[in-house]
């Protein structure tokens, strides 16, 4: 029996991933070759873009944030989002979004950019975005808001033993020499509290509050608090 690998699957989806790898190396060493490039004077400023033209294409379209929705894609993968949902009961109805939802839009955001509320809005307007998480909205700034102030303790820590699970799933597909070797770094922060806190510290700007206890087991990052 004679077999035609030019229709196997697999070796097509082998075949692209040698070219994304080859284009990908390619676009680097381009790169480098531009920063190495000459330090002379070039006779007129570097910054010199004549002639630009811009066009709105009708079925490309382009992202800045092109990984997020490998990184929803991983959320699942091992678990997040399923042990959220299961652990995490905030919502008495789902209309339409649930815990997971919630969690994930602001987790998302602050992977996106550092201050994650003020960019909601933003986010929720742009449908490039919206489709690589394969979602239809997300939740506003005020109903994100909302749900933050709907945690207390209890749910608080519902949320970490969702992390937790999620943790674990990723530990189990690790392989055996992976657990020879465990390494806990530790670092504080200074959580700053208005008014004065007593028996709270005070830090070299003056500011009170209380010192957090962060330990990272090495190399996979797991965050134990204690204060």
């Amino acid at each position: 029996m004679v077999v035609n690998k030019t229709h196997d699957p697999m070796t097509r989806r082998i075949s692209s991933e040698d070219q994304y790898t080859e284009r990908l190396r390619k676009a680097k060493q381009r790169i480098e070759q531009r920063l190495d490039g000459s330090q002379e004077d070039q006779g007129q400023p570097m910054f010199a873009a004549t002639n630009i033209r811009m066009e709105l294409a009708d079925k490309v379209r382009a992202i800045g944030v092109g990984g997020i929705g490998l990184v929803h894609q991983l959320a699942r993968e091992v678990g997040l989002v399923d042990a959220i949902d299961r652990h995490v009961h905030l919502l008495k109805i789902h209309r339409p979004y649930h815990e997971s939802d919630h969690v994930l839009n602001l987790g998302l955001q602050r992977i996106v950019r550092r201050h994650a509320t003020e960019d909601i809005e933003l986010r929720r307007n742009d449908e490039v975005f919206l489709d690589a998480l394969g979602t239809q909205r997300i939740p506003d700034p005020t109903t994100a808001g909302d749900f933050c102030r709907r945690f207390d303790e209890a749910s608080i820590r519902s949320l970490m033993q969702a992390a937790d699970e999620a943790r674990l799933n990723v530990w189990a597909r690790q392989p055996k020499k992976f657990f020879d070797r465990a390494t806990i770094d530790l670092d504080g922060t200074l959580v700053v509290t208005t008014g004065e806190c007593k028996g709270g510290w005070t830090s070299p700007t003056r500011a009170r509050g209380a010192i957090i206890l962060c330990s990272f087991p090495s190399p996979k990052p797991a965050r134990f608090f204690a204060s």
